[in-house]
């Protein structure tokens, strides 16, 4: 078998393992499957290419692998805490890959054979360096966010005519491509031009969005990272590029819309609607008390109770608090308790973030229910664990129309007959707005670090045989 037969069979068993792979994510049953194709698939894609006749030095490319390994070991090694921030890193690094791709194939055919620079691959190039430039630094944005960075601000930054600013640098962008596109040997210094406008909109793109949005903003980044892949498969006329980039943008459009649908809010309004701004306290309203348990108190009610369901929020996550709630877990379920898990789309700071905390603690995944099925359950569920969520539990959501998540599907918890709700403090959620379900009359806070609160818990449930 020559080279170029090689090559074009890896590619072909390549992308029916990414099709599979996509396919296989679909249940938690053959996920791992999924994992393990996409890794073969990815393996025969770089086999493959190392094997394409033309190549003249592998020495580049085995640099280029270890520098890969050098960075990818380390990252996958980060919590769980850390995958959102992780997940848009890997997006901007694939942003980068394909404007850096798209950069040299340009300059590469400008100087050496002007030619090859039709108006189809002209059009894929810039396609190629606009997602991919602004996927880069929007990406990077985004992570700093997710990790907290001191000087990226975690809430909206706004100021007045943003939008219109930013929709006319993007214009220009596409203005200054369309005359390359039309004359890409004229206008040589209008690329550089076009780069800097893509990295600077993917800046100004993520600044006015806040940390509630971070699950759809991580989604959309996905997907264009994907876009710019599908754009570089056509200018290196890679058919492997064009189908796993089409499934990486497919499938982070439609979890986009996903996530977007669970907020009951547009792309529009995610992207430009400053979405997570403080509000402020009217001067003199009324004062609004919480009432506090202890743990030994909501363990006593949880082992009482008949049904327990569990909310995981980001407050879970940050506390790495999954382990003592798989305790909690089992030790309800030992006493006959039917113990389940409230899943809300948006929880987290990515899509599927609680999914995969929970998973990483053995939870039964057929414990884990989504917001519209475990919903109409919630009335006759004696104690609800809040642990950590925040808006996705918030009543306002249902009827105070001049709050920012008004409309926003949530998890109905002040349903149950009673609520236990872990929080640190009553500072805000990321929305910025107070949580009218901790003031509830059936709502008993448990203040402090989930993880501890938690263990308090089950230390109490463990020494309390006999509170029957």
């Amino acid at each position: 078998m020559n080279s170029a037969i090689f090559t074009s069979v890896a590619y072909l068993v390549g992308t029916a393992l990414f099709i599979l792979s996509l396919h296989w994510m679909n249940t938690p049953k053959t996920a791992r499957r999924g994992v393990f194709a996409g890794v073969g698939g990815m393996t025969l894609a770089i086999v493959g290419t190392m094997f394409t006749p033309g190549i003249e030095n592998w020495l580049f490319i085995a640099v280029a692998i270890a520098l890969g390994f050098a960075v990818g070991v380390p990252l996958s090694m980060v919590p769980l805490t850390a995958v959102p921030q992780r997940t848009a890193l890997s997006h901007a690094f694939g942003g980068i890959a394909a404007g850096l791709v798209g950069t040299a194939k340009y300059y590469l055919w400008l100087n050496e054979a002007p030619a090859e620079l039709t108006a189809f691959r002209m059009t894929a190039i810039i396609a190629e360096i606009l997602l991919g430039y602004l996927t880069f630094t929007g990406s990077l944005m985004a992570a700093g966010k997710l990790q907290e960075v001191k000087w990226i601000p975690q809430r909206p930054v706004t100021y007045p005519g943003q939008n219109l600013t930013n929709l006319a640098l993007f214009a220009v962008a596409i203005v200054c491509g369309v005359i390359l596109i039309v004359n890409p040997t004229g206008y040589p210094f209008l690329f550089p031009v076009v780069i800097g406008l893509s990295l600077l909109f993917g800046i100004l793109l993520i600044i006015p969005i806040g940390g509630a949005d971070m699950p759809t903003v991580i989604a959309l980044l996905n997907s264009y990272a994907g876009l710019s892949a599908v754009a570089m498969g056509f200018v290196l006329d890679n058919k492997l590029l064009v189908v796993a980039g089409a499934l990486d943008g497919s499938s982070g459009l439609i979890l986009s819309i996903i996530m977007c649908k669970a907020m009951n809010r547009s792309f529009a309004n995610v992207l430009f609607g400053a979405f997570g701004q403080v509000q402020k306290k009217v001067e003199g309203g009324e004062q609004r008390t919480v009432k506090s348990e202890t743990a030994e108190g909501a363990a006593m009610v949880m082992e009482q109770a008949s049904k327990v369901v569990i909310i995981p929020g980001y407050g879970m996550a940050v506390a790495q608090a999954q382990h003592r709630v798989r305790e909690l877990f089992d030790i309800l379920t030992k006493r006959g308790v039917d113990v389940k898990f409230a899943i809300h789309p948006v929880a987290g700071r990515m899509p599927g973030h609680m999914n995969v905390l929970l998973a990483e603690a053995d939870i039964p995944y057929d414990r884990l229910v989504e917001m519209g099925d475990i919903n109409p359950e919630l009335p006759q569920t004696d104690v609800v664990l809040v642990i950590g969520a925040n808006d996705v539990v918030n009543p306002a959501a249902r009827h105070d129309k001049s709050s920012p998540i008004y409309g926003m599907p949530i998890i109905d918890a002040d349903k149950a007959r009673m609520c236990l709700a872990i929080k640190r403090s009553m500072n805000p959620g990321f929305a910025g707005i107070e949580n009218e379900l901790y003031f509830a009359g059936s709502t008993y806070m448990l203040f402090g670090d989930a993880k501890a609160v938690v263990g308090e818990v089950v230390k109490a449930l463990s020494g309390g045989s006999g509170m029957h």
